[in-house]
């Protein structure tokens, strides 16, 4: 089974992704919600390392740095580079982590970064879900201030729907801005296509995320 399979898997056994009737922060009615806090177990989060690690080792980006911030982000952070070393091979041994405190400290070595340094590195940031794309924009903001340089974003999953103000989805839009890769472990595509060649979708349930995807979908098709 590949890593998208298992993540799914995964996600389901944890209750991290339902299907229902759910309304978001957007006030849209969405046909499934997705909670990546839900991975609370060992074995869960095991898995979802894994899972983010196999992305970014597939994606080929060449970074230094793995950055969560603050505070989804720190977790993610500090299990995935733990499970690069694991399963990466040598190259990805050095691979350090950061991540921000949301206040800056005022004694002992001060600053607001806990953990590797940003200054003249090449960083990815960690994050769980992008909706607005407003926490990546701040995080940006932050290692830009400490002298880092994003070269990419990798995320659980891409809902595939544009944002509230604007026709593209948060992914395309943040890539867009800042020129920067922007992937993920599943996309709501991948989803489909996975738990309808599992049969794990009731026709009603598939319909209806079908119906919402397409109400939703950005200008430019993915």
């Amino acid at each position: 089974m590949s890593y998208q399979g298992t993540f799914i898997d995964h996600a389901l056994q944890s209750e991290a992704l339902k299907f229902g009737s759910f309304t978001l922060k957007s006030g849209r009615q969405s046909p499934y919600f997705f909670n990546l806090g839900l991975f609370n177990t060992g074995e869960h989060l095991s898995g979802l390392a894994t899972a983010y690690a196999e992305v970014i080792i597939k994606s080929g980006i060449e970074f230094d740095v793995l950055f969560g911030p603050a505070y989804k982000g720190i977790p993610l952070a500090a299990l995935t580079v733990a499970k690069l070393a694991e399963i990466g091979g040598e190259k990805w041994k050095k691979i350090e982590y950061a991540f921000n405190r949301k206040e800056k400290k005022d004694h002992g070595e001060g600053g607001n970064i806990v953990g590797s340094s940003l200054a003249g590195k090449r960083v990815v940031i960690i994050d769980d879900v992008m909706t607005a794309g407003t926490a990546i924009n701040e995080a940006f903001g932050i290692i830009t201030e400490a002298k880092g340089t994003v070269h990419g974003v990798v995320i659980a999953l891409d809902r595939q729907e544009r944002t509230v103000d604007s026709e593209l989805s948060a992914v395309q839009a943040v890539s867009k801005r800042y020129n920067v890769p922007v992937i993920s472990i599943v996309s709501l595509d991948a989803i489909i296509k996975y738990l309808s060649e599992t049969q794990r979708l009731t026709e009603a349930q598939l319909q209806s995320i079908q119906e919402y995807k397409a109400k939703y979908a950005p200008a430019v098709p993915y």
